[in-house]
């Protein structure tokens, strides 16, 4: 009953938190003369709780049925449904008085005031069973097209809900002599676990205020016990004084707590809405320029007939333009699913080797269009086998040689892959602009670049950054070293070999 109450303070213009301590309440009426009906003493006083434990299962399915229209947002879609639950609950809560619903408690093997059903009881049964079952199914159909929070949400309040009803149901039978267990206060006791598990997990009901509440009143509950336990007049009005400083505070920690944690869902949602923009941004741009990439690659391949060298440099340069943007686009998404938590690692082996030389072949044209040399010294005789996720791999391997090629202005950009005692180490090796000594410290953070002054650049400064944050997350390290400004600089993967 408590937490029903806590659930209605925490919002009391939510009709989902109010149903949910109405149906709180009802399993508190049950609970409470199911425990009072057992330790009766005579007929008279068992058959007066088993009244009240009857009227308190009555009022559960319709009023849990309400809460999950409330929740579902589709109480005028089932609103009839809903009125004839009332109805019907009302109905026999006045029979409940009467021999037609409960006869009369008598002795059974184990029991001294056992409750002897009416003729109505099988109709309610029936019904109960109806509006107990309807709740799951709307939970279930919406379980299926849900998603995030509310998808969780309804997993935990779908799954205690078959497991409370279910055992709720079982004590039903046990009026007409059917042995089974009585493990519905059991079930229902899970049902309720499930659910505040959902509160406390998912926000449900914003379980942080409610604690913050429960303290603040339990506080101030102490303090006026005491002042009315105490004797002395001073005692009484410093009490006084302190329960009246505690009402100011409390009231002010409360409505702070509720502020706190509608900023935290705003951020949090604000988040989600910057994921989905993201990816639906991303997809929109993907497509046009992915067609126009297509296009420019009919051309350079000469499956277009007839296009002079002109046009084909002119293609050749759409092409990797076309590709920049691409990276960028990658580059992006990567942040911000990194940022949300989203990225995910599917660690296999592979050869290391072979996949920096594929890397390195779809770079040439970049580099001839710059009228730069790219090469590779890569012992295609020996395998280089490391465990890691190899599309991240090769996705920072192309960043590391991109990013090369755009600081050199003259000669050209090594790719190379050797053994260093136990270790796999790639090494990508420059004649750039190099780095600064001040600038090596700072260069994997994000948003950070090298020299951009000198070269014509298309980029963000968050490759780098990503670099670091995938390779150290698959158990590598990376790392740069330079002479200086116009020496060049080199980029050094290194990885443990697959066991």
């Amino acid at each position: 009953m408590l937490f029903g109450t806590l659930v209605v303070l925490s919002n009391p213009r939510s009709k989902s938190n109010l149903l949910f301590a109405l149906t709180a309440a009802s399993v508190v009426l049950w609970s409470y003369s199911y425990f009072l009906w057992q330790i009766s003493t005579d007929a008279e006083s068992a058959l007066y709780w088993v009244h009240w434990l009857m009227v308190g299962s009555i009022f559960v399915p319709p009023l849990y049925f309400h809460f999950v229209l409330s929740f579902l947002g589709v109480i005028k879609e089932h609103r009839i449904a809903l009125v004839f639950g009332y109805m019907q609950a009302v109905f026999f809560a006045i029979i409940d008085w009467t021999p037609y619903f409960v006869r009369g408690v008598a002795p059974v093997p184990g029991f001294e005031f056992w409750p002897v059903a009416g003729s109505a009881f099988i109709w309610f049964l029936i019904l109960w069973a109806v509006y107990a079952l309807y709740p799951v199914v709307l939970l279930a159909r919406r379980f299926y097209t849900s998603t995030g929070v509310e998808h969780r949400q309804i997993l935990y309040i779908l799954a205690g809900t078959v497991i409370g009803y279910i055992g709720g149901e079982t004590n039903h039978f046990l009026w007409f002599g059917i042995p089974i267990p009585p493990f519905g206060t059991a079930s229902v006791s899970i049902y309720l676990a499930l659910v505040a598990y959902a509160v406390m997990k998912h926000r449900l009901f914003n379980m942080k205020v409610i604690a913050t509440e429960l303290l603040i009143f339990s506080l101030w509950l102490f303090i006026f016990i005491r002042l009315l336990m105490e004797e002395s007049l001073s005692s009484q009005l410093a009490d006084a004084g302190l329960l009246f400083v505690s009402l100011i505070v409390g009231t002010l920690l409360i409505r702070s707590v509720d502020r706190e944690v509608e900023q935290r869902e705003k951020i949090e949602e604000l988040s989600n809405q910057k994921s989905e923009f993201m990816t639906f941004a991303s997809h929109e741009i993907r497509n046009p320029i992915t067609a126009m990439r297509g296009y420019a690659s009919l051309i350079v391949d000469g499956t277009v007939d007839h296009a002079s060298p002109e046009v084909k440099a002119v293609a050749q340069k759409i092409l990797i333009g076309g590709n920049d943007v691409l990276n960028l686009i990658a580059q992006f998404l990567s942040k911000s699913k990194m940022e949300l938590g989203q990225i995910s690692y599917n660690s296999a082996s592979f050869d290391l080797g072979a996949a920096a030389s594929s890397i390195v072949d779809g770079y040439v044209p970049h580099a001839e269009l710059r009228a730069l040399t790219l090469e590779k010294k890569i012992d295609a005789s020996h395998q280089y086998v490391i465990k890691a996720d190899e599309g991240k791999v090769k996705e920072v391997i192309g960043n590391l040689i991109d990013n090369s090629l755009k600081y050199t202005l003259r000669g050209g950009v090594t790719v190379a892959v050797e053994r260093h005692g136990v270790a796999v180490r790639l090494t990508i090796s420059d004649t750039g602009v190099g780095i600064a000594p001040e600038t090596l410290p700072h260069l994997f953070k994000k948003f950070s670049r090298a020299d951009a002054q000198k070269v014509n650049l298309l980029g963000t400064g968050i490759g780098l950054y990503l670099a670091k944050t995938f390779i150290e997350a698959m158990g590598g390290r990376i790392w740069a070293e330079s002479e200086g400004k116009d020496k060049g600089s080199c980029f050094i993967l290194e990885f443990p070999p697959a066991a």
